[in-house]
């Protein structure tokens, strides 16, 4: 069966394995750095955010509460993270970057954006400028209608009185 390329499913799949390859490429450099995907990740939002609380840092990285504090635990223990006990919160506990944290990422992230980089090089920046504007567009829909799905799935869950 021939798809027709405007259509979303076909569109989808070819997103996919574009990331898929993308990601494949660009991680298997970290990890040639001796960095982990979620090691990585969090440590380039520290880099480009400054000190965070945990629970902030998980969702923007996309780890679970627990494997985003199996993953600072891991970066203290290695001395590329600080954590210290907020002063408005004792329960909350603020996570950034030690010198040596700041030391290992800086290049490492250098390479990753030059990576990056060379991955699109062959896309004028104009169509990669309508790339983001139409990918946030659908990011924006699919969370819209996930978050329209949950609400009427809270509904059917309630009981009736």
């Amino acid at each position: 069966m021939k798809t027709r390329s405007s259509d979303p499913v076909h569109v989808w799949l070819v997103m996919n394995k574009a990331l898929h390859a993308i990601a494949k490429y660009a991680f298997g450099r970290i990890q040639q750095a001796g960095l982990g995907d979620s090691d990585f990740r969090v440590l380039e939002v520290l880099l480009h955010k400054g000190p965070l609380p945990v629970n902030t840092i998980g969702p923007m990285v996309s780890l679970t509460p627990g494997s985003i504090s199996v993953a600072v635990d891991r970066l203290h223990g290695r001395g590329l993270v600080s954590r210290v006990e907020s002063t408005e919160d004792r329960r909350i506990r603020i996570v950034g970057l030690t010198p040596a944290g700041k030391e290992l990422i800086v290049p490492i992230f250098r390479k990753h954006a030059a990576d990056i980089r060379r991955v699109f090089a062959e896309v004028p920046s104009n169509r990669l400028q309508q790339l983001e504007e139409s990918l946030k567009r659908v990011g924006r829909h699919a969370d819209e209608l996930g978050l329209s799905e949950e609400g009427r799935e809270r509904m059917r869950s309630k009981p009736s009185t």
